[in-house]
């Protein structure tokens, strides 16, 4: 005996508008399974630009900025060349835009082994293993069984891919031994349907409606162009005199002359009872209508229409950036969840073919996609300085850690992030702030540096009593920068160029200031800035133009005078060279990026 089921459907029903009912007119809309054929996705990749635009530009900007080693230095530059004789970037390009064209693509990693259907074990590839990258796209890379073992590493994969090489036999080629890259991820290719949809589909088959319509949408409007002003003329009795052939034939040859003397002379010749008019067709929405279009492309595309189109973001105040900001997010999710565990066997092929061994501590990072400017470099340096300084503690307070930690941990810092380039390196040489702990000579050494030459406007001291403090150092290659600032169109220069340390109104015992050497000078007191890092002008105090620029050694030093009692006038400490006061126009000065050599420090008291 079978079960009745009885159906019930909580819907709303209205006779009256038959919605609901079978002759409901949404009720006829449905999604059917899509399909794009390759030769219409290759055909529309290679002879029109919005197709091409959408493949391209997010596989391009997934490796633009490419990844950073984290290593020994002496470790990172075998990997790099590695990757430079392989053409791993450009490989990855390839492949990213072959698997978003086509739905799938993989790269061959070629190590000389004679059986390619056996699983690649990377840890027997030794220095110089890695033979060669190959690009292969879904079209030439056939699919054998799938794996149904849950267990397996390649559960709903295919066991075996299957290359046709040419005339030659089909060559086996486990997937242990490819990076595997698809477009738009199938949900479940077995709904779909198996064979060549286990890949993914193309990026271009949810797009190319919108596509279509933007492309149509555009040739109409320039066919539009040819009928954008008629001219229409009626003549007397026309259509009843159209029966006679004579008259057609002088018809023609009437307005055909006509038409010429008002191309010539702009005179339009009629007779009496024939009466003109010109009709001219009205283009002021239709701009707006094909950008409507455009911008339905970069949803469909998933990219932002600043990005794809390359216009300028629409609207009051309008930057797009966080319409970037989200699509470089987006594609650094698509870096670590994708590309990531793609490359997983690649990157220890790689590792171990230049390095002949893997050690255990090399990773490394994708490098950031969105690129910071100048001005936003110098705004996290400054912030990360005031941060230390705050930590470290003002005039009379204890830092919150030690100051050698603390040193330690901001050096770090500069040197991950790169805003001081050189970093470093300076520091292998010069060592870190807690391997210079001052001697008694050092100590002594101070006392007497401090009893500087004083400048002709100012007085110099020769004892230890509290005065104000000016501490400045002078810039060493000012003609380097006097010859930017020419080329610069800079006008009216200081002669002086220098960096002020301290501006202290306030009293102090300069002994207490202690000694610059304690800072990373060099042999003559001198302090090299290493070409590079965040460098910006900008108006500051009484001055139109000062070179800003970043540095950690300065800007201890200040901190290291404020706390030992020393006042100043900014709440806030940026080392700039002071460049003129006359008017300039800063949106058009390129920062100087060389090196900059400042001379020992020069003590001198505030002129009253």
């Amino acid at each position: 005996m079978g079960t009745l089921f009885q159906y019930a459907r909580d819907s709303l029903t209205n006779l009256v508008s038959r919605m609901g009912t079978e002759r409901d007119k949404a009720s006829s809309s449905y999604y059917p399974l899509p399909f794009i054929a390759d030769d219409q996705v290759l055909n529309a990749y290679r002879g029109a630009w919005l197709p091409r635009k959408i493949v391209d530009i997010p596989a391009f900007d997934s490796v633009r900025a490419w990844r950073d080693w984290m290593a020994d230095g002496a470790e990172i530059e075998p990997i790099e060349a590695e990757e430079s004789r392989l053409n791993v970037r450009g490989k990855m390009l390839e492949a990213r835009i072959k698997a978003r064209l086509f739905g799938g693509a993989a790269i061959h990693i070629g190590t000389g082994d004679a059986n390619l259907a056996e699983p690649l074990d990377v840890e027997r590839i030794t220095k110089g293993g890695l033979k060669y990258l190959t690009v292969l796209s879904r079209r030439q890379l056939s699919i054998g069984e799938i794996e149904r073992d849950p267990a397996s590493e390649w559960y709903g994969k295919p066991r075996i891919y299957r290359l046709t090489a040419g005339d030659q036999a089909q060559v086996d080629i486990h997937p242990s031994r490819l990076v595997i890259l698809t477009g738009n991820a199938q949900p479940d290719f077995e709904l779909v349907g198996g064979g060549e949809l286990a890949w993914g589909d193309s990026v271009l088959l949810s797009a190319m409606d919108a596509v279509k319509q933007a492309d149509g949408t555009a040739a109409n409007i320039a066919s539009l162009i040819f009928e954008a002003k008629v001219d229409i003329i009626r003549i007397p009795n026309f259509m009843a005199s159209l029966a006679n052939e004579g008259y057609k034939t002088k018809i023609l040859e009437r307005y055909t002359l006509a038409n010429t003397s008002k191309g010539i002379n702009g005179t339009l010749m009629l007779d009496k009872e024939e009466e003109y008019e010109s009709k001219s067709a009205n283009f002021s929405t239709l701009p707006d209508i094909l950008d409507r279009f455009l911008q339905i492309v970069s949803g469909a595309a998933d990219i932002p229409a600043t990005r794809l189109l390359g216009q300028s973001p629409a609207g009051m105040n309008a930057t797009g950036e966080s319409d970037l900001r989200n699509y470089y997010d987006r594609l650094s999710a698509m870096q670590a969840l994708e590309m990531t565990p793609a490359m997983y066997r690649l990157d220890e092929a790689i590792i171990r073919s230049a390095l002949g061994s893997r050690p255990a501590d090399i990773y490394y990072e994708w490098a950031p996609l969105w690129g910071m400017s100048d001005k936003e470099k110098a705004d996290v340096f400054k912030t990360k300085a005031d941060a230390a300084r705050a930590i470290a503690g003002g005039s009379g307070q204890q830092p919150l850690i030690p100051i050698d930690a603390l040193s330690d941990a901001l050096v770090n810092a500069l040197v991950e992030d790169g805003s001081l380039p050189g970093l470093e390196a300076a520091i292998d040489e010069y060592g870190k702030l807690s391997e210079q702990e001052p001697s008694e000579e050092e100590l002594a050494a101070a006392v007497a540096n401090s009893n500087q030459p004083a400048a002709p406007q100012r007085k110099a001291a020769n004892d230890a009593e509290s005065r104000t403090l000016y501490v400045r150092r002078d810039v060493v290659n000012a003609s380097e920068i006097k010859a930017w600032a020419e080329g610069q169109g800079i006008p009216d220069l200081v002669d002086d160029l220098h960096v002020t340390i301290i501006y202290s109104r306030t009293a102090m015992d300069w002994i207490k200031a202690g000694n610059a050497s304690e800072w990373g000078s060099e042999s003559g007191g001198k302090i090299t800035i290493a070409p590079g890092g965040p460098r910006v002008v900008e108006p500051l105090g009484n001055m139109s133009a000062v070179l800003m620029f970043a540095s950690s050694q300065l800007c201890w030093r200040h901190e290291e005078i404020v706390r030992a009692g020393a006042s100043h006038d900014f709440e806030d400490y940026q080392p700039h060279i002071g460049l003129t006061k006359a008017d300039v126009d800063l949106a058009k000065i390129e920062p100087y990026r060389g090196k900059i050599i400042l001379g020992p420090e020069v003590f001198e008291e505030v002129m009253p």
